[in-house]
């Protein structure tokens, strides 16, 4: 353990606040050792005044433990501390196991301290034995595991010509925190990645906190910052948080100890590093390796080809020292031929371990006989110095591949710059399986093409360009193209338009395949399947709560359906529609209107007026309405939605169901209740009819129209709709899921309102842990859940339980769904509830008020939940004796529930009891 370390812990057991520790470990430091106080205090930005009393503390602190500290005068505490520490840090050094080994946490210190004024110790045999027997206790203590995802290495011994390349890497990184290995020939092949894999396997103990290697090329790098995250912390953001959010998320909960960050291939340091970075830490270190240099400002370290006995070394490890003693000078000149390439030099020595036989001189008259021609390589790597050694190289292995593997590496070139999975094992034809495996055979023997797991390979990109370069010149190049595509379309439309979690998992390795047919084969697509996966790319995306990232897939989606169809295309109306779909998903809901009404408009003249599209925009388009509000405008679309699905689907279609649910929805909204009942048990029956009494459709169905009866107070009716979804919902989806969740909530919430509380408590803890588990602390449904626990202890007048989860509730709900918003509303009204019940008037009176004021903002003025809160302000005024101000509250609360919820309504007739009341006392 470094000194500087050392001081750090013992800041930390001394429990030393942040300003003394500054103070401890600077005067504390060897280099600081002849600085005065005022020097160290001007490097501090601290007065000196400040610092001694810092110090005094410190001396304080440690007195319990250097008791010669309490004895000592001022002048004399400095060196007894230093003399103190020092012999607890020699002694720390022989026998203990460092803290960093441990992989605790541990502040970044100089790679070296000299020690000044120290001189060499011998110890003595006992000292030595002692030595020894720690050391070997140490060597039992459990070693926290070093999360990485290191991609496979040549073996280090193989690894030559880099050795003062890694040391200058490993400094620079400790320097600088942010290196860049960018490839001096604008090109691959240099070995850049093999030079950041090997450093990360070499230097990996450096690294407490983990290696995450992260491709550039492949899936957004963001999501593979989480997807590790996961997989090796079980860290989960909550689905619906932005993915900044998430990975801020992450970086505040990322393991103790130094971590490296792999950035490999970047083209767009702005797009594919910047915007996925950590917040500024010493701990975090970042590597990239690039083809070309772009930012100055960023340290770089420049890869150039090897020098030229670096490449004759390499090519040694390759091939026997005795076939390239025979013929030095010929070695030689091939190495200069293929431009001291390490990618083309490897290439070259595994085609020549194949053929012992083969001399250098013959080899390298082919590779001068076999030369491509410069203008179909250039045409690739326009910037390539050396592109004819790479080619011949190439060109040597594609002559040893028989037919068979030949096509399969042009087939592999079709996939995006990832991983490719190609599991031989599932293919249940065994010749073809035969086929299969003497191909991927002979591509891994030449190593042209990486293993990097079980069935899951991956191309260099200059092997790639090449092989594409072979499939162009071959005559079936649009037929495989073709073949290739269809595959691949295949694979789209296994994302659904909702994915789970679990789905966006499964499919996650074959988006960035998806995103290659997507775009750069886009031409191959059908008319049918043109948009097909640039909307599955948006569907994962958006099932991920990546609205950014959804919006680009949606975006191309219109872009390559007007290139191709023009403005008037059925397909650019559902790609409009999606978006805007999106648009509402997220909140942008002055985004999302007039691309509802584009695709309707355009829907309704390409297909006419009775097409099932158009119902589903008219419904689209009511639920936008429905969301903002704006009721009046939402039911006749609602309503034209309806009509046209039973004329054009007849009345047993599942578009029925969700015409019945939203147009019910709506009449719950605004409290049209006797009109929704009949179109929720309408859409229950259907959904039984169409799907089975067994489906998870039919228990939502089943909760909604729970939620109804609850809302007009008929629990007897409730109760038992609410008990058959819980039910049916664990039997479908087990104990641990979102919807099992919300069922056992809203029976909570049910015995809640009948005064059974003891059932109600241990199914309102039921539902909150199980939400906390599956979509973290920080999600609306948790502050649900905390919310109606804390109703729960109001109700039963556990005070003192019920404000934290309130005050939490409310917090979360602002931080989530923003100042305005009627949850918010909600649990103003209800801490504002509590501090009436304990009579802390004065600091409900505020909260009443803001909650009033944001319903009637948000609601309107003719809203039950806005009469709820002219009630309970008007009670407040009540209770304090301000009956002037009380009554009109109470008369405006009347009427509004009279009309949204009826007059026999349990809140109507509470109302009118306290309107009651107030009357008889103010005409007394």
């Amino acid at each position: 353990m470094q000194w500087v370390d050392f001081l750090a812990n013992e800041a930390a057991t001394h429990n030393l606040s942040p300003e003394q520790t500054a103070a401890f470990v600077e005067r504390l430091k060897n280099e600081n050792l002849d600085k005065s106080q005022v020097k160290l205090a001007t490097e501090l930005n601290i007065g000196v005044g400040v610092f001694k009393k810092l110090m005094t503390k410190v001396y304080d602190k440690f007195a319990q433990s250097c008791p010669e500290l309490a004895t000592s005068k001022s002048r004399g505490k400095l060196e007894k501390l230093r003399a103190c520490l020092r012999a607890k840090y020699n002694g720390g050094q022989d026998f203990g196991v460092s803290a960093t080994t441990l992989g605790e946490a541990a502040p970044t210190a100089p790679s070296s301290v000299p020690l000044q004024g120290s001189k060499l110790r011998v110890a003595s045999p006992r000292v030595v034995e002692m030595l020894s027997t720690s050391q070997s206790n140490a060597a039992h203590t459990t070693i926290k595991e070093i999360h990485q995802n290191i991609p496979p290495a040549v073996p280090f011994e193989k690894f030559v010509g880099r050795e003062v390349e890694l040391q200058n890497l490993h400094s620079s990184l400790q320097t600088s925190g942010q290196v860049a290995i960018v490839a001096g020939i604008s090109m691959s092949g240099v070995g850049k990645t093999e030079l950041a894999t090997q450093y990360a396997k070499q230097h990996l103990q450096n690294y407490q906190g983990g290696v995450c290697w992260l491709s550039a090329q492949g899936i957004d790098v963001g999501i593979q910052i989480l997807r590790f995250a996961q997989l090796k912390f079980n860290l989960i953001a909550p689905d619906d948080w932005e993915l900044a959010d998430k990975l801020r998320y992450c970086w505040e909960n990322w393991q103790q100890g130094e971590v490296l960050l792999v950035f490999d291939d970047v083209t767009n340091y702005k797009k594919q590093v910047q915007r996925y970075l950590p917040p500024e830490s010493p701990r975090f270190k970042v590597l990239l390796t690039m083809r070309l240099g772009f930012d100055r400002t960023l340290l770089q370290l420049r890869l150039d080809v090897l020098k030229p006995l670096a490449a004759m070394k390499l090519l040694k490890s390759l091939i026997s020292r005795e076939r390239l003693k025979s013929e030095p000078w010929v070695a030689r000149r091939i190495c200069k031929f293929l431009g001291y390439l390490p990618l083309t030099l490897e290439l070259v020595g595994r085609y020549l371990d194949t053929i012992p036989d083969l001399s250098l001189e013959t080899l390298h008259k082919r590779l001068e006989k076999n030369r491509l021609e410069h203008k179909a390589v250039a045409k690739a790597n326009p910037l390539m110095r050396y592109e004819y050694g790479v080619a011949e190289a190439f060109a040597l292995s594609w002559k040893q591949l028989d037919k068979n593997a030949q096509s399969l590496g042009c087939w592999l070139s079709l996939y995006a710059l990832a991983d490719i999975p190609l599991s031989v094992e599932a293919i249940e034809d065994d010749e073809e399986q035969e086929f299969w495996e003497k191909a991927i055979a002979q591509l891994r023997k030449l190593h042209l093409i990486q293993c990097q797991a079980k069935g899951i390979y991956r191309l260099h990109p200059l092997i790639r360009q090449f092989f594409q370069m072979k499939l162009d010149e071959s005559s079936e190049a649009d037929e495989v193209k073709t073949a290739f595509v269809a595959l691949m379309v295949e694979v789209a439309k296994q994302i659904p338009q909702r994915p789970n979690r679990e789905e966006i998992l499964n499919l996650t390795s074959a988006i960035p395949h998806i995103a290659e047919i997507a775009t750069r084969l886009s031409q191959y697509l059908s008319d049918d399947d043109l948009i097909g996966p640039s909307t599955g790319l948006g569907w994962f995306y958006q099932g991920q709560k990546l609205y950014q990232q959804a919006e680009l897939w949606y975006k191309l989606s219109i872009e390559v359906a007007e290139n191709r169809f023009g403005l008037e295309h059925p397909h650019v109306a559902t790609s409009l529609n999606n978006l805007a779909e999106l648009y509402g998903f997220a909140g942008w809901y002055s985004e999302a209107e007039p691309l509802y009404q584009q695709a309707l408009s355009l829907r309704k003249r390409l297909l006419g007026e009775a097409h099932p599209d158009v119902a589903t925009s008219l419904n689209n388009l009511a639920g936008l309405y429905k969301y903002t509000r704006r009721y009046s405008e939402a039911k006749p679309l609602f309503e034209q939605a309806l009509a046209l699905n039973k004329r054009l689907l007849g009345d047993n279609h599942p578009n029925i169901v969700t015409s019945l649910n939203n147009l019910a929805a709506l009449y719950h909204s605004i409290g049209r209740y006797s009109e929704a009942e009949p179109l929720y048990q309408q859409a229950l029956s259907l959904q039984k009819r169409l799907l089975g009494e067994a489906h998870p459709d039919v228990a939502q169905s089943l909760n909604n129209l729970g939620i109804l009866y609850e809302s007009t107070g008929q629990y007897s009716k409730a109760q038992p709709l609410y008990q058959q979804a819980l039910s049916l919902r664990r039997r479908l989806l087990g104990e641990a899921h979102p919807d099992v969740a919300q069922s056992l909530n809203n029976l909570a919430e049910l015995y809640r309102f009948t005064e059974r509380y003891s059932e109600a408590e241990p199914l309102y803890q039921q539902a909150l842990e199980l939400r906390r588990r599956l979509l973290g602390e920080a999600h609306p449904d948790v502050a649900q859940s905390l919310n109606n626990l804390a109703e729960l202890y109001r109700f039963t007048e556990r005070y003192s339980e019920a404000e934290p989860l309130y005050q939490q509730a409310l917090e979360l709900r602002k931080r989530l769904l923003g100042e305005a918003h009627p949850d918010v509303a909600t649990s103003l009204n209800n801490l504002a509830l509590l501090y009436g019940s304990i009579e802390r008037y004065s600091e409900a009176e505020p909260l009443y008020q803001q909650a009033l004021e944001l319903r009637k903002r948000l609601l309107g003025n003719n809203h039950h939940h806005v009469a709820n809160s002219l009630n309970n302000l008007a009670l407040l005024y009540k209770f304090t004796g301000r009956y002037r101000e009380a009554k009109p509250l109470f008369e405006e609360a009347l009427t509004i529930s009279e009309h949204t919820l009826g007059v026999s309504h349990p809140n109507t007739m509470t109302i009118r009891g306290n309107y009651a009341i107030i009357l008889r006392e103010t005409s007394r």
